[in-house]
């Protein structure tokens, strides 16, 4: 009796935890069905009388959303992919190789985790500055193209593979470059999957550095665009919420059929905790 209590009360504070994490999103999708009154309605309105399906098309027409939308494709896929590369030559390396001053250089590379990102933020500027890169897609790409967690995962991850595997493959005469691609990756595809839909999703909702170094309307992301519906003469959140659905449910989706890997991915790489 005494362990159903226990149950009872783990899955009551579990369901409360959950109902809380999903309240933001039904208010955005409840504030999209909305009129502007009731959007700013005191005491606020949960379930909105006639829903406005129209505040989507609306909020579509309010801004070039289809360029946006390339836009966040195409930095999605091109950061992804260069992280992807650079993470799993950088893990190889660190994992299987030896060279002088790996671990002291791999130290290093984790003490740079300990920097705030927002500190980096004018020094990169400047330099893409300097290079002419404002406004282009270099600047929104060429700085998200490393991850130094994404290298750390994927040590961890390689390193579970037994190096008695690695020292037969160099009898049988297989390359680094071989075994890197035909033994080492698909061994971690948990990992790298993990490193990638993460990369995917953060890459998809970025707001501050594309606010920073795009001031062309064409070269918005869609997080950016989402600014819009903000004027002088104040918010329109009843499409700020249309536009903010459209930019969140794919990335939701995406997570939902793909959580498992980020799950199995975490644990194989010993950062479970």
């Amino acid at each position: 009796m005494k362990k159903t209590w226990q149950l009872i009360i783990i899955y009551l504070i579990l369901s409360i935890g959950g109902l809380m994490m999903m309240l933001p999103f039904y208010w955005m999708l409840a504030t999209s069905l909305k009129t502007a009154g009731q959007a700013t309605a005191i005491p606020p309105i949960w379930f909105p009388n006639s829903p406005k399906w129209s505040n989507y098309q609306q909020a579509l027409s309010a801004a070039p959303f289809g360029r946006y939308f390339v836009n966040s494709l195409i930095v999605t896929f091109t950061t992804t992919s260069g992280e992807l590369i650079t993470s799993i030559l950088a893990a190889f390396a660190f994992s299987k190789l030896k060279f002088w001053g790996k671990d002291i250089f791999f130290v290093i590379l984790l003490g740079t985790m300990m920097v705030p990102g927002e500190l980096m933020t004018i020094p990169n500027f400047v330099t893409l500055s300097d290079w002419g890169m404002i406004n282009t897609f270099g600047a929104l790409i060429l700085p998200w193209l490393a991850s130094v967690f994404s290298v750390f995962t994927l040590k961890q991850s390689f390193q579970s593979v037994p190096d008695e595997l690695y020292y037969a493959a160099k009898t049988d005469g297989a390359s680094d470059w071989r075994f890197l691609w035909e033994m080492m990756v698909p061994l971690s595809k948990s990992s790298i999957i993990a490193v990638m839909i993460l990369k995917v999703i953060g890459s998809w909702n970025a707001f501050m550095w594309p606010l920073i170094v795009t001031t062309d309307r064409n070269m918005r992301t869609l997080p950016v665009g989402l600014q819009a519906f903000t004027t002088e003469a104040g918010t329109k959140f009843e499409l700020l919420m249309a536009a903010s659905a459209i930019v969140v449910i794919p990335m939701i989706v995406f997570y939902l059929v793909f959580q498992k890997h980020i799950i199995r991915g975490i644990s194989r790489s010993g950062l479970k905790g």
